[in-house]
């Protein structure tokens, strides 16, 4: 049954500035003092204004450690108050996206309003779970995203999405609930198991017991594999397994109860960098959004000291200015092989290559982050890669 409080959303989008806007702020490293207050007062105000109280869960989200829970919380609670929110890039002339989203935190649902920056796009977040019990409410738009990515924690909102949108009359990209809920890694590496020119590692899950008896007896565990608790991503909690200790440290650091496993890929190149790159595929295509390069195996690009090294950055430079006539030549047969078997508009694989010129996949996804967020005068090289993504996710949305 729905709670009372779902029966005051409104069929209208309250305003908000919406991610794109917020955490653009954060990378320019801008006073964030002034917006905060704003939203602060507007939010507790006599009439309170949800988006004001949405904006200020997305910048309590970025925030991190305990402020983010304090922005789950709020979030939640605007979201309850009120299902639809719009947010204007541009003049706000262009298309109208409706984006079916829910609650959580930026790996949630696709990054639709990053992949909208620079655009004339007005772009209608409409909040459902799993108690959601119809679409009949939607704001006007000009076509749906259905965006809500794979995860424990969305697994009942995307079975209830696939029953709204069974018959649902219009258009809607990613309109495959139950195709993205199989997008765990264990699921993904069995799906890509044997594909010609692709590694994917048999990765299983792994219950709390087994590996506290792994880390006790040594057995039934190979050596080394990588280990994190299931729902994780940005490298949290995963750690490399060299031998017991190893396992009884991750136990220690990690109270869930079950985890992903996979034997360990050395990826190293000829000059001794591991290389990630993040690839986004669009009707098929493939698009660059990034290449992290370390020396450490566990690269995220967070962590890989992109912005303090040029040379580094001469690496990314290079595989942006060579994708199409290079790694997407390349690989092409491979990811081709990939979409075809997801038939999904929009997707993202994080990847990297072998020296034996196999594709290595570590994940498939389509909530990974991407962004044009970077600062121009360190990435100048960005920005046009990044705009020519976000064309054709506008040309996707336009048919």
């Amino acid at each position: 049954m729905q709670h009372a409080a779902r029966k005051a959303f409104k069929p209208h989008a309250a305003s908000s500035l919406g991610h794109e806007a917020i955490l653009r702020q954060l990378y320019e490293q801008a006073d964030l003092g002034p917006l905060a207050s704003s939203l602060i007062g507007r939010a507790v105000a006599e009439v309170a204004d949800p988006g004001a109280a949405l904006d200020l869960s997305t910048l309590l989200l970025a925030q991190g450690g305990i402020w983010a829970q304090e922005g789950r919380v709020m979030q939640r609670a605007a979201t309850r108050a009120q299902q639809s929110y719009e947010v204007v890039h541009g003049a706000g002339s262009g298309p109208r996206v409706l984006a079916l989203v829910t609650p959580g935190d930026f790996m949630a649902n696709t990054p639709i309003d990053f992949l909208l920056a620079g655009s004339d796009a007005v772009l209608i977040q409409h909040f459902v779970d799993e108690e959601t019990e119809s679409l009949d409410n939607l704001p006007p738009h000009d076509v749906v995203f259905m965006a809500v990515g794979e995860g424990p924690e969305n697994a009942g909102v995307l079975r209830n999405l696939a029953r709204l949108l069974k018959d649902f009359p219009g258009r809607v990209l990613n309109n495959a609930p139950g195709l993205i809920a199989g997008l765990s890694r264990d699921r993904v590496s069995a799906m890509l198991a044997g594909v010609p020119g692709i590694l994917c590692p048999e990765t299983r899950r792994i219950s709390r017991l087994m590996l506290s008896a792994a880390a006790y007896s040594g057995r039934f565990f190979d050596f080394p594999s990588v280990v994190r608790p299931i729902g994780s991503h940005g490298g949290q909690g995963l750690v490399k397994v060299e031998e017991t200790d190893d396992l009884h440290a991750l136990l220690a650091l990690n109270p869930e109860d079950e985890f992903y496993c996979a034997p360990f890929v050395d990826y190293r190149g000829a000059d001794g960098m591991f290389a990630k790159a993040r690839v986004v595929l669009i009707k098929g295509q493939p698009f660059a959004s990034h290449m992290a390069c370390s020396p450490h195996w566990m690269v995220h690009y967070l962590n890989a000291g992109m912005e303090g090294s040029p040379a580094r950055r001469g690496l990314e430079s290079a595989w942006m200015a060579e994708f199409d006539a290079g790694f997407a030549k390349r690989h092409g047969p491979a990811m081709q092989a990939v979409a075809d078997r997801l038939e999904l508009d929009y997707f993202g694989l994080d990847c990297a290559e072998l020296p034996d010129g196999r594709l290595l996949v570590f994940e498939l996804d389509v909530a990974m982050i991407v962004h044009d967020l970077d600062s121009a005068s360190l990435f100048p090289y960005k920005k046009p890669v990044m705009r020519k993504l976000f064309a054709a996710f506008l040309a996707a949305l336009a048919g």
